[in-house]
Parts: C-alpha cells; sequence; structure tokens
C-alpha cells in the first residue's frame, strides 16, 4: 500500500511541475491576470477577472477557496467569470497561506501561523480600487468552508464589505464589534465537515454555532425583523428584512453536503446586487 502512495505522490509531484503557471503581473487589463502585494512581510497573490465593457464604478466579488482549495481552483469551479462577463462586475480570488485562511480556530497553516488574512485581503481589495474603477459601496466576499468563515470575520474585523456570501461554513471568532452587512448563508444538512447540527465534524473537531444560531447573530447586529420562511423542494429559505436595504438570509439545502451548489453562484449574485452599502 505504502509503494503504491509513492507512486501516486511522486504522480502528483510530476504533474504539478509541469502545469503551467500565470505570469504576476501589474497591468490591470481585461481578462484573467495575477497580482502579487505584500502584507505583513509575506508576499501574497490574487487572482482578478475583469470582463469587458465595465461601467465606471463596478461592483467587486472577492471569492474565498476552502481549506486544501487554491485562487486558481476557485476560479476555475465556481463560475464566477462567465457571470461576470454579462453582469458586469469585477471578480478576485486571493490565495491563501498553505491552501487555507486564518479565520479563527480554522485550518491548516495560515491559523496555526497566525497569519493577517484581513490585512491581505482588504490590501488586495485597495489595490483592485487604485487601479480599476470600483464603486466602495459594491464590495462583496463569498466563500466556501474555510473561505465562508473568512467571509464572516472580514465582516467581523473590517467596514469593506456590504455584504457576504458564505457557503457551508460557520463563524468561529466572537464578533465583538461587527459593522451592520447583509449575509446569505448556504448550508446542507447533510455536510460532515462543518456540520449544520452544529457538532464536531471532519474538518472542525469542536461544537461551532449552527447556521440559524449565526443567523440570529446577524439579524441582531442588523436590527432586522423577524424572519419570514419560503421552501421550495429541497430549499428553505429564511428572510430577514432589515433597516438600510439590508438582509440576512439562510438557505438550507435538505440533504446537501460540504460542497458550493450549483445554484449558489448566481443566488449570490442576485443577492450582492440587491444590498449595496
Amino acid at each position: 500500500m505504502w509503494v503504491r502512495r509513492v507512486a501516486l505522490l511522486m504522480a502528483l509531484l510530476l504533474v504539478s511541475a509541469c502545469a503551467p503557471s500565470a505570469a504576476v503581473t501589474s497591468q490591470f487589463t481585461a481578462g484573467a491576470s495575477v497580482h502579487a502585494i505584500t502584507v505583513g512581510g509575506i508576499d501574497r497573490v490574487y487572482r482578478l477577472y475583469l470582463p469587458k465593457g465595465l461601467s465606471p464604478a463596478a461592483s467587486l466579488v472577492v471569492m474565498l477557496h476552502g481549506w486544501t482549495g487554491s485562487a486558481a481552483q476557485a476560479e476555475r469551479q465556481y463560475g464566477w467569470n462567465d457571470l461576470a462577463d454579462s453582469a458586469k462586475f469585477v471578480v478576485a480570488y486571493p490565495d491563501g497561506v498553505g491552501e487555507s485562511w486564518n479565520s479563527g480556530g480554522c485550518c491548516g497553516r495560515a491559523g496555526d501561523e497566525g497569519v493577517d488574512d484581513v490585512g491581505f485581503i482588504t490590501a488586495a481589495v485597495r489595490d483592485i480600487a487604485d487601479n480599476v474603477g470600483i464603486d466602495p459601496a459594491r464590495i462583496y466576499a463569498a466563500g466556501i468552508s474555510n473561505g465562508g468563515m473568512m467571509a464572516y470575520k472580514l465582516a467581523c474585523n473590517s467596514a469593506v464589505f456590504a455584504a457576504i456570501g458564505p457557503d457551508a461554513a460557520t463563524q468561529l471568532e466572537a464578533c465583538t464589534s461587527p459593522r451592520p452587512t447583509s449575509v446569505l448563508h448556504i448550508h446542507g444538512t447533510d455536510d460532515r465537515l462543518i456540520r449544520y447540527d452544529g457538532e464536531p465534524g471532519t474538518a472542525v473537531h469542536v461544537k461551532t454555532p449552527t447556521p440559524p444560531e449565526v443567523n440570529a447573530f446577524w439579524r441582531n447586529v442588523d436590527q432586522c425583523q423577524p424572519p419570514a420562511t419560503t421552501v421550495d423542494g429541497d430549499l428553505t429559505t429564511s428572510v430577514a428584512n432589515c433597516p438600510s436595504g439590508r438582509s440576512v438570509e439562510l438557505i438550507t439545502v435538505a440533504g446537501g453536503g460540504h460542497d458550493w451548489p450549483s445554484f449558489a453562484t448566481q443566488r449570490m449574485w442576485d443577492f450582492f446586487a440587491a444590498h449595496p452599502g
């Protein structure tokens, strides 16, 4: 068995070594590009997608990959670039240190080393805004798993994002000074990594706030009205309207696992577009 594992590892390393990598650039032109900045003494990288025909004050969506994921993987997998082409917004894909984010208690190297990911992501947003016409009231963060946790941490520790869209995530750290933020959380009831019932899972080994509990926290932050709930097949959606046009929503996917549902990208963009800061 160990021989097979070594052979598989060597094959993966060979593929990785032979795979082409995009060159870092300082140009902010239409299409996909890779940019480097230094934050906290660490050289960091983010990918950027600029569709043609942007308005002078475009929206920006920051998509945060999950643990063991990457910016390139998120760009390939979640369909944001195609949607950006039609809806005319900018998408950024930051790369976590060690394929992870320091989201508080999970997961991997970034948390172990106390990496300043809030500083990195907000610096990346500034870098983009300095070079592209971005509407400061229309900056959003979406994320899956560890990336969704990071989206919550950004909402708790910065004043940059008008709305966030965590998927298959939870909020691990105390959020002592939250800024009113629109929130759309998506979570499957059969998620075994970050469990819907808050029990220890295979990714987070301690009890965590459940999606309804996190949702209630943000309804309180945003001073929302009581939520209204609708059911459409496997999807149960709770929507709470809040002052200043904000909203706090939870989509529960019956039988859903630890994944990015097929509807998530479009649903999140529709939510973001309807909730500027």
